[in-house]
């Protein structure tokens, strides 16, 4: 099989999503499946591969898994050496394993859709938050990305376990009032927050996080509610720290670094917080160019893909352009479902 003819399939898995790209050696998109998360940090490995693997099945439709000459997976969750080496294991023996693949964490995907600079910084604010740096001369900044047990804060789960967390305290009197009661009360359908984090504890209600919640947080804060604005504001700071770390370590206090911001919560493009980070770059990374990416992930993770499989300046464009929206997605649907 020559690069000229052979199949490449791309994959971008989320906490809460999974994009499958099929492409042939011009670039163009053949198929594009999408799916529910396979972060393998909290769907597990064993379903994170089952969830791949079937969408991968999907992509191909029929197709010899023989033809594929490049496999890439970015995965949210792999975060260390160990996961990567333990994931690599999981798939072999997989039709679509048995030629070369790349295994990486889902923030080189992020990276690759929102520049090409060799001097960068990504930060992803989805389900939770990670953040990457890379310098020219090769040098990687990561972070271990485990949650407060590794000093981590934000994303959508955190943004709504703080709604919940005020609420609470507003409600028994150890925290100000605020209005993030209320709208948690109406967009659960509970009559208290005490029966709302009852009926959680005892297992009456259907519980897998609050991050769904999130947007109360940003409604509540351009409402003028200060408890809100001051989450707002630290996630702002979040991001602002992680990139200052990222700055710090690799010396690029100097260049005008982009800075790719990506994830449900960033394409959001809520202006509180937007100009919460852009204030705090100007105070510890004044040169930093902060852009937010709106093209899925999963563009990253097909350029990558294809340009490790020896695709050319032409096919990278035309594969920048098959998946450069999700609305692209939308109206492919049609001619990939079933």
């Amino acid at each position: 099989m020559t690069a000229s003819s052979g199949l490449v399939l791309a994959v971008d898995g989320g906490g809460s999503k999974t994009d499958v790209v099929l492409l042939d050696a011009t670039g163009e998109v053949l198929a594009w499946e999408r799916g529910t998360g396979s972060s393998p940090q909290l769907e597990g490995l064993d379903e994170s591969v089952r969830v791949i693997d079937a969408l991968i099945g999907r992509a191909l439709d029929g197709r010899d898994p023989r033809e594929l000459i490049q496999v890439s997976l970015y995965l949210s969750g792999l975060d260390l050496a160990e996961e990567i080496v333990a994931y690599r294991s999981a798939i072999v023996g997989r039709e679509w394993a048995d030629t070369a693949v790349a295994v990486e964490n889902d923030l080189h995907a992020l990276l690759r859709a929102g520049t090409d600079s060799p001097d960068a910084v990504a930060v992803i604010c989805g389900t939770g938050m990670n953040a990457i740096g890379v310098r020219a001369d090769g040098v990687v900044v990561r972070f271990p990305a485990l949650g407060p047990l590794s000093g981590d804060w934000g994303g959508g789960s955190e943004l709504g376990d703080a709604v919940v967390w005020h609420a609470a305290r507003a409600e028994d009197g150890r925290g100000p009032e605020t209005a993030l009661r209320a709208l948690l009360l109406r967009s659960v359908d509970a009559p208290s927050v005490a029966e709302l984090i009852e009926d959680v504890h005892l297992g009456k209600r259907d519980h897998d996080g609050f991050a769904a919640l999130a947007p109360l947080v940003f409604e509540a804060a351009h409402a003028g509610d200060a408890v809100a604005q001051s989450i707002v504001q630290r996630q702002a700071e979040e991001v602002v720290a992680f990139v200052q770390a990222c700055v710090r370590r690799l010396d690029l206090h100097d260049i005008a670094v982009p800075v790719v911001f990506g994830g449900g919560v960033a394409r959001s493009r809520d202006p509180l917080l937007l100009a919460g980070i852009r204030d705090g770059l100007d105070r510890v990374a004044p040169r930093a160019q902060l852009s937010v990416v709106d093209a899925p992930p999963v563009l990253g993770a097909a350029l990558l893909a294809l340009a490790a499989a020896g695709g050319d300046e032409q096919a990278l464009e035309r594969t920048r352009e098959g998946l450069s929206s999700d609305e692209r997605f939308q109206q492919r649907v049609p001619l990939s479902a079933g």
